[in-house]
């Protein structure tokens, strides 16, 4: 049985199955259990919902991939030259900083170089801790989730790279002592099937040909030849990562580890063996997990391609049969999607108030093959409403009926065998069928037998072993257990106490619920590649009646013995032990990763120091397949936490809403964003992997409309900085390739101003001030200064909260719209070496002295670097390329041989006197005048001309804005600014007040009592003017109309606020103002065309 359609109508099913099999959303425990879940009753209906709602949701955007008539928004750009770095620098070497710096930004010539020299300098190793002369006696560390070493990274993994490179960076840099340690994980059944696939294609041999010793020769051999590619991908990301404690779950050390914890936990009984049901693929012959499993939803019947068959195999309908009632001429039908497993059906069960059987209880029916008897049981889990009401009881083949049985003492007949052939139970005309072709045969025999009684398409969830596109059977295996109801427990209230922190808050209800409800955990895995479980089955020379297997376990085969002998009152020699072939299931050995990295159980000095880890940072899918376990494992083998808080990202969806997955052929490597990939070559990875022809043709489909160009070279910078911009906590990431294009051209944007700022240094032969002497000396000075502060606030409170977006967004913020905008439109005139002669205009109110000029130079450099340091660990190799340029200017003595990445991260401490809150309130009034005689040059078409501005404002307004006279005529871009203030009654008047603005003048609202006024007599084209003129008129008046009616709604004095109400008069009056600014220009214009002709 599949999920809650998949088979009888048993209330078990409509629920139990779901969360059994979690091929129908979150899996929330493990599967391979043997304490039965907590299942609750409920109609098959319920079930029925959010699968058909899930099966929608995909259909609805597959339409929209397909749709020939929808234009998707494009990833639209054109080629960059690549600018190679060519100097000969010897790898580990530093960088040569001398050779010019290219025009424009280039992420290759940006990334060459740089991460080999910081690697072999040591930065990103604990030891290098003491060199600092900022650090601080605190340690942070943590350990990357080891991908797998047959993988290669994709856009979940480079989320995840690029949110803890930055913290660790963020933290070495504050001065503490970082270890963040690299690892990879063997992948059991991943790393297997990959070989067992690479012999077969080079040597036409199957593992079962070889040797397990052999085998696993091979798989090392392919390891050492395959699997550092991982980590050159981990290195390509930018993560400083301390390569000297790399830790492989393979490796001897780790080895050890894990059988040191098989030992300890079955000493104190928490580890167990029985028989129970598991995940079971017959194509890898061996149990698999959870993770491994996914869910093909079927809308009805379905061929699909399943290992080891010619034919493609029919799912998605429900067969239904009869069994005849022995002794009475009546039968019993019931329904099913797996016709082959009725051979193992040892029960017919119905609802024991359901009044159409009630005078079958305690009967029984007859197997029309086996000639078995099956007892008809009332049992109250059978929902009465959905299809016959009665159902087959099949214990060894189906979870919800191994529950059942367990219930009503019900024997368990295994009828397919682990190599998915029939069994000797089935009789002689099945025994040693494959079961999907031992299916058809039953389907007719039944048809023979007349007892067949119809079969229909049936919606269906279909589990999927991942590794080997085989479907999953439910098999009766004796297996290695977990036991977790204690050490649940333990988790729960280590939340609950507030001595682990879960990060966002949201996932704690889910930790509980779920650790409330565990099941124990199957670990024994049917493998050659892993840890091979260290326990031992006892053979004795006179062995017991009893049918229960003998084991012991031990850290050596010699230690097994002298246990097996202790135990059983034998000696040495009378004793054999033969090593279970299983292996440990991969999640085990990674459970024990924060510890067994740090040389546990050894106590070695990584772990006296770095045990508990600081946090533990993944992404929130497997805050149960990974992340409770380490904790439970962590504190029953340590007395302590792994880790101190566990902070959750989301995970990433593509354009269409989408997870990005490989079975939908959605995946994007970020190296093809990195570095760059063409259309064609997209197209060829999603035709070399093994997708359904469906998903095949969509996924080539959604490449086609949103890479017609293939995706363009963004670089590692661009992309970290895309990634860590997003809101991770919370709701799952929508990945645009244009974001991280958009943050390219950010890239290029700082390139450009720290070029203008270099070329500003390299004319001036006189220092830089350093940072805690300078003292800013205009209104536009100390606002940028302010600006700097604020974003450096900004900065570190988003790293302590661990909200990076916010971090992202004050950087990018500051470096464009601050710094590049504003400051440096402002700053230009003064820098330049005319700014000492009066050029054109006012700049800064008449000539720049040198003090001014020397000041503006040397904020500016110290803004770039601040700048670049602040955005260091989000953004290491151009920062890096960047300041490492820069520091020929700097005022401190500076270690040639040191790296931004180990400098100290900017505190708003440092730069306490560059709070100036009242010219940043000052000048958001100048900004919006900059605004609007921007937008009034635009809808005049003025594009080269300067016009006169004159400002009609009151007095106080006039005081605010004068100081940025200079900016605003700079950034409006006009030749004269005058201010006008109309004489108010009780208003001081300004004593420097111009003439009023001369009549036909565009005019501008900036708010109900500043008007702007723009002298464009003498540049503007009339007809063009009257047209732009008349649209604004209509839409200023829809605009007060609909203002005028909300005020006339009854009650509207009574009900709305007073400020509301305050608000709306004055936008009122702002409104009927500018209608009345309109008609005198309108009328002007009609002057101007008159006097013309």
């Amino acid at each position: 049985m599949w999920n809650p359609m998949c088979s009888l109508p048993l209330g078990v099913r409509q629920s139990g199955a779901h969360k059994l099999w979690g091929v129908l959303g979150c899996r929330l425990y493990s599967q391979s259990s043997v304490k039965p879940p907590k299942i609750p009753i409920q109609n098959s209906s319920a079930t029925l919902r959010p699968q058909a709602e899930k099966q929608r949701r995909k259909l609805k955007r597959e339409k929209a991939i397909l749709a020939k008539d929808v234009e998707n928004e494009k990833v639209k750009w054109t080629q960059k030259e690549k600018i190679i770095y060519s100097a000969s620098t010897t790898p580990g070497d530093k960088k040569d900083t001398s050779v010019p710096l290219p025009q424009a930004y280039s992420p290759e010539f940006v990334e060459s170089c740089w991460y080999q020299w910081w690697e072999k300098e040591g930065f990103f190793t604990p030891e290098h801790h003491g060199k600092l002369p900022h650090a601080v006696n605190r340690t942070f560390s943590l350990c990357i989730p080891p991908p797998n070493v047959t993988g290669s990274l994709h856009l979940g993994h480079a989320l995840t790279v690029a949110i803890e490179d930055t913290l660790s960076r963020w933290r070495r840099m504050q001065g503490y002592k970082v270890l963040w340690v690299p690892g990879c994980d063997h992948a059991g059944i991943a790393t297997q099937s990959v070989v067992e696939r690479s012999l077969l294609r080079k040597h036409g041999k199957h593992r079962q040909e070889y040797s397990r010793e052999e085998f696993l020769q091979e798989v090392w051999n392919w390891k050492n030849d395959k699997g550092v590619e991982i980590y050159e991908q981990l290195r390509k990301l930018g993560a400083s990562l301390d390569w000297t404690r790399a830790c492989f779950t393979m490796d001897p050390s780790f080895s050890s580890a894990v059988t040191e914890a098989f030992v300890r936990l079955s000493d104190s009984g928490l580890i167990y063996r029985s028989e129970a049901l598991v995940n079971w693929s017959c194509a890898l012959e061996s149990t698999i997990s959870d993770i491994e499993v996914d869910s093909k939803q079927l809308t009805g019947r379905t061929l699909l391609s399943v290992p080891g068959y010619e034919r493609q195999v029919e799912f998605g309908s429900i067969v239904t049969f009869a069994y005849p009632v022995e002794g009475q001429e009546a039968e019993l039908c019931v329904s099913t999607t797996r016709p082959e497993t009725m051979l193992g059906d040892v029960a017919v069960a119905v609802h024991p108030d359901d009044p159409r059987y009630t005078e079958l209880h305690g009967k029984q029916c007859r197997h029309p093959f086996t000639d078995r008897l099956l007892p008809i049981i009332p049992d109250p889990s059978v929902d009465m409403q959905f299809g016959t009401g009665a159902v087959k009881v099949t214990p060894a083949h189906d979870h919800a009926d191994f529950l059942l049985g367990q219930r009503h003492d019900l024997p368990r007949l295994t009828v397919i065998g682990g190599d998915g052939l029939m069994t000797a139970l089935c009789g002689n005309w099945l025994e040693g069928v494959k079961r999907f072709d031992a299916r058809v045969r039953v389907l007719e025999a039944l048809m023979e037998k007349k007892l067949f009684r119809g079969s229909k398409e049936h919606p269906m969830a279909l589990p999927i072993c991942s590794r080997s596109g085989d479907v999953i059977e439910p098999l009766l295996k004796r297996q290695w257990f977990v036991r977790c109801d204690e050490m649940a427990k333990k988790a729960i209230q280590a939340v609950d106490e507030g001595q682990l922190e879960i990060q966002p808050h949201l996932y704690t209800k889910t930790w509980k619920n779920w650790l409330s409800n565990i099941s124990d955990w199957c670990i024994s895995r049917q493998l050659w590649w892993g840890h091979q479980i260290p326990a031992y089955r006892v053979s004795l020379p006179h062995p017991s009646t009893q049918e229960d297997e003998l084991w012991v376990w031990g850290r050596s085969q010699a230690e097994a013995l002298e246990c097996a002998a202790a135990k059983f009152g034998v000696t040495q020699s009378e004793i054999s032990l033969t090593q279970d072939t299983d292996v440990l299931d991969t999640w085990f050995s990674s459970a024990l990763f924060p510890f067994a990295m740090l040389g546990w159980p050894q106590k070695t000095p990584d772990l006296e120091q770095f045990y508990p880890n600081s946090i533990l940072e993944t992404g929130s899918d497997l805050i149960f397949f990974w992340v409770a376990r380490m904790v439970m494992l962590g504190t029953e083998l340590t007395g302590q936490l792994p880790f101190k808080q566990v902070l959750l990202h989301s995970l990433i969806r593509d354009k269409y809403g989408r997870k990005m997955s490989k079975s939908l052929g959605n995946v994007i490597d970020p190296l093809d964003v990195i570095h760059g990939i063409t259309l064609k070559r997209l197209q060829e990875k999603v035709t070399e992997g093994n997708l359904d022809p469906r998903e095949s043709a969509v996924a080539m489909e959604a490449q086609r409309k949103d890479f017609p160009q293939g995706i363009p070279e963004c670089g590692t910078d661009a992309l970290r900085f895309a990634l860590c911009s997003y809101r991770t906590q919370g709701e799952d990431v929508s990945m645009s390739v244009s974001h991280v294009l958009s943050c390219r051209h950010f890239c290029n944007k700082m390139w450009q101003t720290v070029r203008f700022t270099l070329g500003v240094l390299q004319h001036s032969n006189e220092p830089i001030t350093a940072l805690d002497q300078i003292s800013p000396v205009s209104c536009m000075d100390r606002w940028i200064c302010s600006r700097m502060l604020s974003t450096v606030r900004k900065c570190n409170e988003g790293f302590h909260s661990y909200e990076l977006h916010a971090v992202t967004a004050a950087l990018h913020s500051f470096w464009l719209h601050n710094l590049c905008d504003v400051y440096l439109e402002c700053v230009k005139p003064v820098l330049s070496p005319q700014a000492t002669e009066n050029i054109g205009g006012r700049v800064h109110a008449g000539i720049v002295s040198e003090m001014e000029r020397h000041v503006a130079r040397s904020l500016l450099y110290h803004f770039v670097c601040i700048s670049l340091t602040l955005l260091n660990p989000i953004m290491p190799f151009i920062t890096e390329e960047l300041w490492q340029r820069l520091q020929l200017y700097s005022p401190e003595a500076i270690d040639h041989a040191t790296s931004l990445c180990v400098q100290p991260y900017p505190q708003s401490s440092q730069l306490i006197n560059w709070d100036f809150p009242q010219e940043e309130a000052d000048f958001e009034l100048a900004q919006e005048v900059i605004r609007v005689a921007r937008s009034l040059r635009a809808q005049c078409h003025m594009t080269k001309e300067k016009p006169q501005l004159w400002v009609v404002c009151t007095p106080a307004q006039a005081q605010t804005l004068l100081p940025f006279s200079a900016p605003i005529e700079t950034l409006g871009r006009i030749s004269g600014l005058h201010f006008h203030c109309p004489p108010q009654e009780g208003a001081v008047a300004l004593s420097t007040s111009a003439p009023p603005p001369p009549e036909g003048c565009a005019v501008g609202v900036v708010d109900h009592t500043c008007h702007l006024h723009l002298d464009v007599q003498q540049h503007v084209a009339v007809d063009r003017q009257m047209a732009s003129l008349l649209e604004r008129k209509g839409r200023s008046l829809r605009k007060l109309e609909q203002l005028i009616s909300r005020t006339a709604m009854p009650g509207f004095l009574e009900k709305v606020p007073e400020l509301v109400r305050l608000d709306m008069e004055q936008r009122i009056s702002a409104l009927k103002q500018e209608l009345k600014n309109i008609e005198a220009q309108i009328l002007a214009l009609e002057q101007m065309k008159q006097s013309k002709q």
